[in-house]
């Protein structure tokens, strides 16, 4: 299908304003260097739309809106453990129906799985309301760490600011990096971020470890990334067994090694990729895969596009 051109956001009574902002920034203007979105917030109703703020909104559109966008998102609202009125459901089920691209993030998730979009699939939400989405719902797959979850044709995402990160996501998978990077640019905003939703909680991201011999082991592997670094070696210079080292490390930073590891890695190779004219096969070698070959599958299956490519974006962007 041809990436996305119109943008309907679905604004339920008490509707966080937060989310509004987000996909108002994101999918409205941003210059003529870059093309526009036709973008439209719509109601059950047209008219004044109460919101999280207690200050209304002046929404233009209703549900028909729904029924035509290429990107359908429903936003977050206060009262999300009551479900959308039918209305609403039919609606969501109907664009999906049809082929568009229907997402959600924060607890908008929630209507996405009371229209039923979301049995047999992975999703995330807010990570206070994951335990909530995985009782109601039993056939979703909830994954409270992820910053978003892309299952094709239906894609959600986590709490509060995550919105951006989905909205960036959606952006590069349909148009590519060099629109996700600009407009991201523009926002003054990392056009991705690694990680899960866990290392925005309560336990710190590494560079913040209390851990003394653990936060040494860290900066150790940060300058040996051109090392295999298996978690054996890495439990053996922090002095621990891999079973302690492993345990001791999640709760430091949220993540297994492996997973810190390879976002290091690719987050290297990204630097790498816009900042020298180095080889994909040297960026692969300083960074510690085994080959372009490693690289690129690991680049595409995380970022979505080959490194050349993903160079020849960065560069290429205004």
């Amino acid at each position: 299908m041809a990436p996305f051109t119109t943008v309907a956001a679905y604004a339920p009574p008490g509707v966080g304003m937060l989310a509004v902002g987000i996909v108002a920034e994101v999918f409205g203007p941003h210059g003529e260097a870059l093309p526009g979105f036709d973008f439209a917030l719509c109601a059950e109703r047209p008219g004044p739309v109460p919101t999280d703020l207690g200050v209304p909104l002046a929404v233009t559109h209703g549900l028909d809106r729904l029924a035509s966008a290429d990107l359908v998102i429903a936003l977050p609202w206060a009262g999300f453990r009551m479900p959308p009125a039918p209305a609403v459901l039919d609606a969501l089920s109907a664009a999906h129906g049809r082929g568009a691209l229907v997402v959600a993030h924060c607890v908008g998730t929630f209507a996405l799985a009371a229209a039923g979009l979301l049995d047999g699939r992975r999703a995330t939400t807010h990570w206070r309301f994951a335990d909530l989405l995985a009782r109601r719902h039993p056939d979703v797959a909830v994954e409270p760490d992820a910053l978003y979850v892309d299952e094709g044709r239906v894609v959600t995402g986590a709490g509060a600011a995550a919105g951006f990160d989905l909205c960036l996501h959606l952006l590069r998978r349909e148009h590519g990096a060099a629109m996700a990077n600009a407009v991201a640019r523009d926002m003054v905003l990392p056009s991705h971020r690694d990680g899960g939703q866990a290392q925005y909680l309560a336990a710190p991201v590494p560079e913040g470890c209390r851990d003394e011999r653990l936060s040494e082991v860290l900066a150790w592997a940060r300058e040996n990334l051109d090392r295999p670094l298996p978690v054996a070696e890495l439990a053996r210079r922090a002095l621990m067994s891999k079973r302690s080292f492993a345990r001791r490390f999640a709760a430091a930073t949220g993540t297994t090694p492996h997973a810190w590891l390879r976002s290091l890695r690719l987050s290297g190779a990204e630097e790498l990729l816009e900042t020298t004219d180095l080889s994909v096969e040297e960026i692969a070698r300083r960074v510690g895969y085994g080959s372009a070959t490693v690289l690129r599958e690991q680049f595409v299956r995380r970022r979505g596009v080959p490194p050349r490519a993903y160079r020849r974006a960065f560069t290429n962007t205004p």
